[in-house]
């Protein structure tokens, strides 16, 4: 099996060195790129599994790399981890609704960062050729597509294993913590916030074909997936 691919965006040599060094101890192909020009050019020829971006860099910021990256369609099943010195819950909340899958705050041990690596790639959901049908909205895991009223509609892989997960298991609730075991994985190193961010990101891509109230809040409880209104 060929090892996952990642690329990291730093501009910090002795820091960028640092992470492909201990990530390829950990098994990992890693690619390396200083600033955002040399990591979209990398992108587009290496197509890398995961990119670690740093938020502070040269030519344009990683948020907006990232924003720019998740617009592209070439991207839907990249991953992204920021990693960044900025603590603040706003500067968290701001990355994760950027289109990242995880947020890292400097410094962190090599180790905190392949495992939180390793929770991210474990997302990837298998192609078992199932086929769910509910209200407007068809899931196809052989294609891994998501489509509502026969237009495709484009999720990130977070939102598609979170739209996955409740919609083969309807009208009932999970909270947030369930939520992060079943769909992020048991043991990562996720905040219970980053479930509302995703689960905004969800339903705003649902918006546009009438199937955003599929995805319910349950007040004091957690989310639901149903097509009966509340």
């Amino acid at each position: 099996m060929a090892a996952n691919k990642i690329l990291i965006v730093e501009d910090e040599a002795p820091i960028r060195e640092m992470i492909a060094f201990h990530l390829a101890r950990a098994g990992f192909e890693t690619l390396e790129a200083p600033d955002c020009r040399v990591a979209r050019q990398l992108l587009a020829d290496e197509q890398p599994d995961l990119a670690l971006i740093d938020w502070m860099l040269p030519d344009m910021s990683g948020l907006e790399l990232t924003r720019m990256l998740k617009r592209d369609k070439a991207n839907d099943d990249l991953f992204i981890i920021m990693l960044t010195a900025r603590a603040d819950e706003y500067d968290k909340v701001a990355g994760l609704e950027s289109g990242a899958d995880d947020y890292i705050t400097k410094p962190f041990s090599p180790r905190e960062l392949v495992a939180r690596i390793q929770a991210v790639l474990r997302r990837t959901s298998s192609s078992d050729g199932e086929t769910i049908s509910s209200g407007v909205l068809q899931l196809d895991s052989a294609g891994h597509r998501v489509s509502a009223n026969n237009n495709e509609v484009k999720l990130g892989p977070t939102e598609y294993r979170l739209l996955k997960f409740l919609m083969t298991h309807p009208d009932r609730v999970y909270g947030r913590e369930q939520l992060l075991d079943r769909v992020w994985g048991a043991n990562v190193y996720v905040e219970e916030r980053t479930v509302d961010v995703h689960v905004r990101r969800l339903r705003k891509a649902l918006a546009a074909q009438g199937a955003d109230n599929y995805i319910q809040t349950v007040r004091g409880a957690g989310y639901r997936y149903s097509t009966r209104d509340t």
